[in-house]
């Protein structure tokens, strides 16, 4: 299917349905000889995995990955590699009511427009379950930005008004790791916990946001004009579900500043004294920390009933039903992590071969 695939020389095609046998991937691009830690990408899956904590959905998924092909023996082999994800507690009667009609602010109606014919059951092809393809993935291109000194920080900083506002280091990782809801603040936590519980019970959602921080990126990573490195990563970060925006550095607060302020003067190291571009300059990492941010909507399904129409143009009345995140931000700092990483190693790849 058209859409299916992204990147250049690190090329992931997706495939698979929330409520059809298995989901997977192909990764294609790595190169030979990298030792993949399978525990350590099975770890990303588990921060993504569905059932991990009482303020996320309740569907019980293991999501234990199967390599088909490319690893031998710990390693890559140059080869494609094919991956499987089996779903295992899908429950499809809870979408009976949704056959003919359409959830507000769902895809169910854009993809009955686009293909005529649709997977009705948890969403299909558009459910936020397809991610587990990318954390997959990204985790493996993760581990090898690592050998390279590469690190990429995801962690929430914002649900509803509530907002971290504090300076990011690397220690406060082990911090945000350690809560439910992967803030790197301690108090902030009891706060983000109580407020999506008190959402959940009144059968609503709420949204928030994630930063990313990619440390050790080094200088001339990104294409002029447009392959631009944070056009790359607004369009990964804009595939990912029930993402609604994207900034970089400074973002849109640039708008309140005069360039007085917002310019980055440079120091004798090629270093600069203010990071208001997001490490990156006319599209190119300049070698300081790419810094951006991603804003999720409150998930669509909800516990109430809500007006819609069916594929007859019918009003009707639909209630809420199934097992849906209150806030979805928790379960998609790893999904974030993962898509930084494949475009991040993409270019980095891209880079290497035009010194080759």
């Amino acid at each position: 299917m058209a859409g299916s695939s992204f990147g250049t020389l690190v090329r992931l095609s997706t495939f698979g349905e929330s409520h059809g046998k298995a989901l997977g991937g192909i990764l294609e691009g790595i190169p030979a000889g990298f030792s993949i830690d399978t525990e350590e990408l099975q770890k990303d899956l588990d921060r993504r995995r569905p059932g991990q904590s009482a303020i996320v959905t309740q569907r019980k998924e293991s999501d234990r990955v199967q390599f088909l092909s490319g690893i031998f023996e710990g390693k890559t082999l140059g080869t494609p590699i094919g991956f499987l994800i089996e779903n295992e507690d899908q429950k499809s009667k809870d979408y009976d009511e949704i056959k003919q009609a359409f959830r507000p602010s769902h895809a169910d109606f854009t993809y009955q427009q686009k293909y005529g014919i649709r997977d009705y059951r948890g969403g299909g092809r558009s459910s936020a379950r397809e991610t587990v393809s990318r954390v997959v993935a990204g985790s493996i291109a993760k581990q090898i930005l690592a050998k390279e000194g590469i690190r990429i920080d995801a962690f929430v900083d914002q649900i509803g008004l509530l907002k971290w506002t504090g300076e990011w280091k690397a220690e406060l990782k082990e911090i945000s790791e350690s809560t439910l809801v992967r803030v790197p603040s301690l108090e902030l936590a009891v706060e983000m916990e109580e407020l999506i519980r008190e959402v959940r019970k009144d059968g609503d959602t709420i949204g928030g946001s994630i930063r990313c921080v990619i440390e050790g990126v080094p200088a001339g990573l990104g294409e002029p004009v447009f392959d631009k490195l944070h056009a790359e990563l607004g369009k990964a970060m804009l595939s990912i579900n029930a993402v609604k925006g994207f900034e970089i550095g400074s973002g849109f607060g640039a708008i309140s500043m005069r360039g007085s302020e917002h310019n980055d003067l440079f120091t004798t190291d090629g270093k600069t004294t203010s990071n208001h571009s997001g490490g990156i300059q006319g599209g190119i990492s300049n070698g300081m920390p790419i810094d951006f941010r991603v804003a999720f909507k409150p998930v669509a399904t909800i516990m109430k009933d809500q007006e819609t129409i069916n594929d007859a143009y019918e009003q009707l009345t639909l209630s809420g039903k199934g097992r849906h995140d209150p806030c979805v931000v928790p379960r998609a700092v790893p999904i974030v992590e993962a898509m930084a990483a494949l475009v991040v190693l993409d270019y980095f790849l891209i880079q290497k071969a035009y010194h080759s």
